[in-house]
């Protein structure tokens, strides 16, 4: 039940600015590298490989686009070249900006994997037919991912593993669960 293309990565955003449903976050821009205008970017994919192949990118909440000049893998992160951004100085103030790309242009998934824009806002039941509440969030841990669901009058936390997620209707905008003991 795993989603893709937004890992876990320690960072504390939420990867893809207010739940936005028309773009996905693929990187967030760590810094300058040199002084050239290279950018140092914190990859936010399980295809880190796509940015070898990126003619343009979205940077920050205007979604600027950007032409890309090239980019690498370099010890675990990126190193970006942007068009028009030449300077050590020019790229520093790109810091801390997300690099996004059209939803169209999302890498495909294998069946039973989601991205996460697929997930929030659908409701949560369980296989009994008990209404829980609608996720809200999801929260990246080392393992698995975790659902946060807004119920009527609290937050449930349902960690999304293939012994509690027993459906998942995107179709049908819901979830269906088999709670553990004590997880409701």
């Amino acid at each position: 039940m795993g989603q893709v293309d937004e890992p876990s990565d320690g960072l504390p955003d939420r990867r893809d600015s207010s739940h936005d449903t028309t773009h996905l976050a693929i990187g967030r821009i760590l810094g300058a590298r040199g002084l050239s205008g290279e950018l140092k970017v914190h990859v936010l994919t399980d295809f880190p490989q796509r940015f070898s192949h990126l003619k343009t990118v979205l940077v920050g909440d205007e979604l600027e686009p950007y032409v890309v000049e090239r980019a690498r893998l370099h010890r675990g992160i990126v190193i970006v070249k942007l068009k028009d951004c030449n300077t050590a100085n020019e790229a520093a103030r790109l810091r801390g900006k997300m690099l996004s790309v059209p939803l169209e242009e999302a890498v495909p998934l294998p069946p039973g994997q989601y991205y996460w824009y697929q997930i929030i806002g659908l409701e949560v039941w369980t296989a009994q037919g008990q209404f829980v509440g609608v996720v809200a969030d999801i929260l990246p841990t080392g393992s698995a991912d975790v659902y946060v669901v807004q119920a009527e009058d609290r937050e449930v936390l349902i960690p999304a593993i293939e012994d509690v997620i027993k459906a998942i209707d995107l179709d049908g905008r819901r979830i269906v669960i088999e709670p553990m003991p004590g997880l409701l």
